[in-house]
C-alpha cells in the first residue's frame, strides 16, 4: 500500500542502519546461535512443513509516497478486503486487495470514489500487476514486494535461517526477547524480534526507495493463534518512514495451501524500459514509452527535462534518450511536477546527472534531507556520483527562458492531489505539461458521470491565469487538443 513533509518530526528515516545497530547492541547481551534460535521459533510457530500460506483480513492502509504536503503523514484508505497467497519455495507472493478512499486529500492512483481493486504479484526478481489488458510488467515493484514476502512472521525466520542470522538477546519493554539480525544482500536489512514464547513480535527493517535512498519499516504482529498447529497473527500493523501504512486485522489463515503463482512470459520477456520520443515542435518532444511520461525541451545551450518518474531505471533511459536529440546540450533544469514518489523517483539520479531541480518551494528542505540520504543496500546513480543536489525553489511562478524560448512554471492551486504541484506552459508553442490534474481518456470513451474534481481544478487554474493553450502534454497518456479536458470535465470548450 504502498510522499511526504512536516517540520521536523525526526522520522524513523533518518535513523541509520549504524544507530539500529548501536541500540541493539546497548541492550543486548553477547551473541547466542542464531540458528539454534530460529529452529525453537520455527517449531512454536509451526513452520517446520509451512510451504505455503494464505491469509485474509481487513482494516487501514495508507499510500506511501503520496501524501498531500511533505512530511505528512501518508494518505488513509479504507481496506474492505485483502487476500495474500504466498509459495515460501518459489518464493512468490499474491496479493488482492479492494480498497477506496479515507480522505479526499492526496494521491494514489485510484478514483475519488468508489472501490479499486489491486492484483499484485511477485516471483523471484519479478513483479507484475493484474489488469484487464493482461499482466503489467512491474519492475520498480520487485524490492518492496521481495521485502514483503520475506518479513512475514513464518518468512522473516526463513530468510534470517537462509541468510545465517546473528542472535543476541536483549530487554525490550522488561521482557526477554532475542534480535535476529540478517541481510537480504541488495534488497533489504532486517531485525526479527523473537519473543521468549518463540513467536515473531515485530521486523524492523531497511528498504531502499528512489526518493528517501532507505527508509525504516517497522513490522508489528500480535493476537497470535493457533490454525492447524500454524501460529498466526490476528494483527499486523507497519508503519514506514515514521507514519503508518497499515493496520489490518486477519480473518482467515489457511496454512499450506495451494498456491501457484505462474511467472508470465510477457514479464518474463520484458527486455527493459521502452523510450519513445514525440516531436510536439521544434525543440520540444514527447518522452514517453511507459506508464510515466516526460517532456524535453532544447535551449539555446542546454536541454531543460520536465519530470524524472519512477527511479533509476525509468529516468536514465530517459535522460540518454533525451539528450541523443540534441548531442553536446547537457540537461541543466529538471523540473518537478509535485511530490508524489512516482514522480519524484528520478530525481535522484537527476541529480548524478548534474541537473538543478526545479520544484515547489516547500519540497525543498524535504528533498535536501532525502537525498542527503545515502544508499547503502543497493547503491544507485547518486550515491555512486558523489555529487549534492542543487535547486530552483517555486513559490507560485518561475520563468526559465534563453531569449528565444521562455518556459513558465506555475503552481497549481487549491488542488486535492498535491499541495506542491507545479504545471509547465509554453507560452510560444501554446503547450501544456502537467501530471495527474488530468490524464486523457482513450479515444471515444464516455467522460465521466461525474467530473473528476482534479479535471475540474486544472481547467480552473488554466483560466484563472489566463493561459493560452491549444495542447496538452500529459505526463500520464496521450498528447491531446485542450478541449479533451473540457468534455472529460463536461465543461464548454473555450473558444
Amino acid at each position: 500500500m504502498h510522499e511526504d513533509r512536516r517540520p521536523i518530526r525526526r522520522s524513523v528515516w533518518f535513523v541509520t542502519a549504524a544507530a539500529l545497530a548501536a541500540l541493539v547492541a546497548a541492550c543486548a547481551t553477547p551473541d547466542v546461535d542464531g540458528q539454534a534460535v530460529i529452529a525453537r521459533a520455527d517449531q512454536a510457530m509451526g513452520g517446520t512443513n509451512l510451504k505455503t500460506l494464505r491469509y485474509s483480513a481487513d482494516g487501514t492502509g495508507y499510500t506511501f509516497g503520496q501524501a498531500f504536503v511533505p512530511n505528512a503523514a501518508w494518505p488513509k484508505i479504507t481496506v474492505h478486503a485483502t487476500t495474500r497467497s504466498i509459495n515460501y519455495d518459489s518464493a512468490s507472493m499474491r496479493d488482492e486487495i479492494t480498497f477506496s478512499r479515507a480522505e479526499p486529500r492526496g494521491g494514489g492512483g485510484y478514483p475519488l470514489q468508489g472501490e479499486a481493486r489491486n492484483d499484485q504479484f511477485v516471483s523471484a526478481a519479478f513483479a507484475w500487476n493484474g489488469s484487464p489488458a493482461g499482466p503489467q510488467p512491474g519492475p520498480r515493484f520487485v524490492v518492496d514486494r521481495v521485502h514483503q514476502l520475506w518479513i512475514t512472521p513464518h518468512g522473516v525466520l526463513k530468510a534470517a535461517q537462509r541468510n545465517r542470522a546473528a542472535a543476541q538477546t536483549r530487554s525490550d519493554g522488561g521482557a526477554s526477547v532475542t534480535a535476529l539480525k540478517f541481510s537480504e544482500p541488495g534488497r533489504f536489512d532486517a531485525v526479527a524480534i523473537v519473543g521468549a514464547d518463540g513467536l515473531v513480535q515485530r521486523v524492523e527493517s531497511r528498504v531502499p526507495d528512489a526518493v528517501l535512498g532507505e527508509v525504516d519499516v517497522v513490522t508489528r504482529y500480535s493476537n497470535y493463534r493457533d490454525v492447524g498447529g500454524v501460529k498466526f497473527p490476528g494483527r499486523i500493523e507497519q508503519s514506514v518512514a515514521g507514519h503508518p501504512v497499515l493496520d489490518l486485522t486477519v480473518r482467515d489463515v489457511q496454512p499450506n495451501a495451494p498456491v501457484e503463482i505462474v511467472l508470465p512470459d510477457a514479464v518474463r520477456n520484458v527486455a527493459g524500459e521502452r523510450v519513445t520520443t514525440e516531436k510536439l515542435a521544434d525543440g520540444v518532444w514527447h518522452v514517453a514509452g511507459g506508464s510515466h511520461n516526460s517532456v524535453a525541451i532544447e535551449m539555446r545551450d542546454h536541454l531543460v527535462l520536465v519530470e524524472t518518474p519512477l527511479n533509476d531505471g525509468r529516468s536514465q533511459p530517459v535522460i540518454d534518450a533525451v539528450k541523443a536529440l540534441a548531442p553536446g546540450k547537457p540537461i541543466r533544469y529538471v523540473i518537478n511536477s509535485h511530490s508524489h514518489f512516482d514522480h519524484a523517483g528520478g530525481l535522484r539520479a537527476a541529480v548524478a546527472e548534474g541537473a538543478t531541480v526545479v520544484t515547489q518551494a516547500t519540497n525543498v528542505a524535504y528533498f535536501e534531507r532525502a537525498f542527503a540520504t545515502p544508499a547503502r543496500i543497493a547503491p544507485d546513480r547518486l550515491a555512486q556520483s558523489g555529487r549534492r543536489p542543487a535547486f530552483m525553489a517555486v513559490s507560485d511562478k518561475a520563468t526559465l527562458s534563453d531569449g528565444a524560448r521562455t518556459i513558465d512554471i506555475h503552481r497549481i492551486t487549491d488542488s486535492v492531489h498535491n499541495d506542491t504541484f507545479l504545471m509547465v506552459h509554453l507560452p510560444n508553442e501554446k503547450i501544456l505539461i502537467e501530471a495527474d490534474a488530468y490524464t486523457p481518456l482513450a479515444p471515444n470513451a464516455q467522460p465521466p458521470a461525474t467530473p473528476n474534481a482534479n479535471n475540474v481544478n486544472l481547467i480552473a487554474n488554466i483560466e484563472r491565469l489566463k493561459l493560452q493553450v491549444e495542447r496538452i502534454a500529459p505526463l500520464h497518456g496521450r498528447v491531446v487538443p485542450l478541449a479533451d479536458l473540457y468534455t472529460t470535465a463536461s465543461r464548454p470548450p473555450p473558444r
